[in-house]
């Protein structure tokens, strides 16, 4: 759980019937700082999963030609496509039939023809979790908002390099733009006391 509830404006449970979730950024560039809320967030995958809920994985990668801003910011420090960084997490346990969205910023939706598939799978809301809690979840989050989604924001499933930037976050968020969920909200609402 933690201190997210005194930032909670609102409640509300996703339907998993027109709800996907999304696994933003859980490369092996970030292990270190997924590793902490990896049980977690494989207990929201598994739930889910289980609610028939589909799972969309992000992965961030860059070519030598497409760092801009983001080569700027970092001092060149960019995840390079191809590389062993790059890849997903093998611990998360990725389905062939889920659907991972290449790309090179922090929004999801940025250049990428994430909106589209969702639209065509007719999800209205989505589920944020993975890493970094201030930067591409938190874009992706509020980009979602913004282009018409519901957004359910992870508490316990998401992290960041401090706690600092993710309260900051979770304030933000919760203020304008998302209801939040943890494991325990997510599996009452999704089944009840099953």
């Amino acid at each position: 759980m933690g201190s997210y509830k005194k930032y909670e404006k609102r409640k509300r449970n996703p339907d998993p019937k027109t709800s996907a979730l999304l696994v933003i950024d859980v490369q092996n560039y970030f292990s270190s700082m997924a590793h902490p809320i990896l049980p977690n967030l494989l207990q929201t995958i598994q739930l889910c999963r289980r609610a028939s809920i589909p799972v969309i994985f992000t992965r961030h990668s860059h070519t030598d030609a497409d760092g801009g801003m983001l080569a700027e910011w970092w001092n060149g420090d960019l995840i390079m496509d191809g590389t062993a960084e790059a890849e997903l997490m093998p611990e998360l346990e990725k389905l062939p039939e889920d659907m991972v969205v290449g790309k090179n910023t922090y929004s999801a939706f940025r250049n990428t023809r994430l909106e589209e598939q969702l639209r065509e799978m007719g999800v209205e809301e989505v589920i944020v979790t993975g890493v970094m809690t201030n930067l591409c979840c938190e874009t992706t989050a509020r980009e979602a908002f913004v282009r018409g989604f519901r957004v359910f924001f992870s508490t316990d499933a998401t992290a960041t390099s401090d706690l600092e930037l993710h309260e900051a976050t979770l304030k933000n968020l919760a203020y304008g733009f998302a209801y939040f969920v943890d494991c325990k909200r997510l599996r009452e609402g999704l089944f009840g006391n099953q």
